[in-house]
């Protein structure tokens, strides 16, 4: 058996191109800790399990909000909608400014979630599993609530921008 070889092709910033080809939902990931609302943006959320029901989404290690997010006893997840870019990029940025504005809903237990979203998680940190220089977080579902809206898009992110799913 040979050994296995890098490729140049793997390098971070070809693998960031590469990946973009594929689009991936957005979604908020936020809770009240310390009294105060805490989340942010990933677009690597998916569906994981339906007994016991489970969802997870990717964080980097160098992350400095998963640190503070982890301690929550319940974190919120909101499906971000078309309509959704500038929250996602406010989601992304100046931390105590994360939520201004925005319409969010607190659950006695502290998960935070957007009201106007697509649809609304109620979680636990089920497991944590590392991934390189990345975690995968195992969340739990708790309750769901989907939006009324009759023909609901979600927010895409594909080749590092936002945009929407083109149907038809």
């Amino acid at each position: 058996m040979s050994p296995i070889r890098t490729n140049q092709d793997l390098d971070p910033i070809r693998l960031r191109e590469v990946f973009g080809i594929y689009p991936s939902g957005v979604v908020a990931v936020a809770a009240v800790v310390d009294g105060v609302a805490v989340g942010l943006a990933a677009s690597s959320f998916t569906s994981v399990s339906l007994e016991p029901p489970l969802v997870s989404f990717s964080i980097a290690n160098a992350s400095k909000t998963w640190p503070d997010l982890r301690r929550a006893p319940h974190l919120g997840v909101t499906i971000l909608a078309e309509h959704h870019a500038t929250v996602a990029r406010q989601l992304a940025g100046t931390p105590a400014r994360r939520f201004d504005a925005l319409p969010i809903t607190a659950t006695p237990g502290g998960a935070v979630t957007l009201e106007d979203g697509l649809a609304q998680f109620v979680t636990t940190v089920h497991d944590e599993v590392a991934a390189g220089d990345h975690t995968i977080v195992l969340l739990r579902l708790i309750s769901v609530r989907r939006s009324a809206l009759a023909d609901p898009s979600p927010l895409v992110f594909h080749r590092s921008r936002f945009g929407r799913v083109q149907t038809g």
